[in-house]
């Protein structure tokens, strides 16, 4: 007697392909399934992309968050793992890019701080530039808050507020002279 096999490769695409369906339609089993056979993939390319497990664990968990919210727009033009694969390489590469960003924001000499003055402003001078800064035009306060505050530089302000740096650096500028104004009366 001769036993016939079949291929199992067919048979797990198309359960794979009914998880997908199941998962799109909001059945959080389904999607689980979906996770356990891929999440080792996942993190293994994230650990190698960033090179740190901690935050190839972050990484990964964000990547089946963005997963499940994105799986509507999944085609079946390709198999899942593939469709999957290209979701991750975009959220790590987006992760990368925002680690060197902060990065950048930061000075490499710890010992800058020790050399800038210490001055604690009164109670009272916090609450007036609070004051002050919501009387500044929109603009101007926007990128005060994003460079002086946050510490963005021009380059990415300009960015993220579709302008050009230079209206950026002009924009500072408005801001500080408006604030003086209003802080020495």
């Amino acid at each position: 007697m001769t036993l016939l096999t079949t291929p199992r490769e067919p048979v797990r695409a198309q359960g794979e392909a009914a998880d997908v369906a199941l998962a799109s339609a909001g059945d959080a089993t389904a999607f689980e399934r979906l996770y356990r056979a891929h999440v080792a993939r996942v993190h293994g390319l994230a650990r190698r992309m960033l090179g740190s497990a901690e935050e190839a664990d972050e990484v990964t968990q964000d990547v089946f968050v963005r997963a499940w919210t994105k799986l509507g727009t999944f085609r079946g033009e390709s198999q899942f793992g593939t469709w999957l694969h290209r979701l991750a390489v975009n959220v790590i590469l987006a992760h990368r890019s925002r680690r060197t960003t902060e990065r950048n924001r930061w000075l490499e000499d710890e010992g800058a701080v020790d050399l800038a003055p210490a001055r604690h402003a009164p109670a009272g001078l916090r609450q007036d530039l609070e004051a002050a800064m919501a009387r500044l035009p929109g603009g101007a306060r926007q990128v005060f808050v994003l460079h002086d505050v946050e510490g963005y530089r021009h380059e990415e302000i300009a960015e993220r507020l579709g302008i050009t740096s230079g209206t950026s650096k002009s924009q500072l500028h408005r801001a500080r002279m408006a604030l003086r104004g209003l802080l020495e009366r």
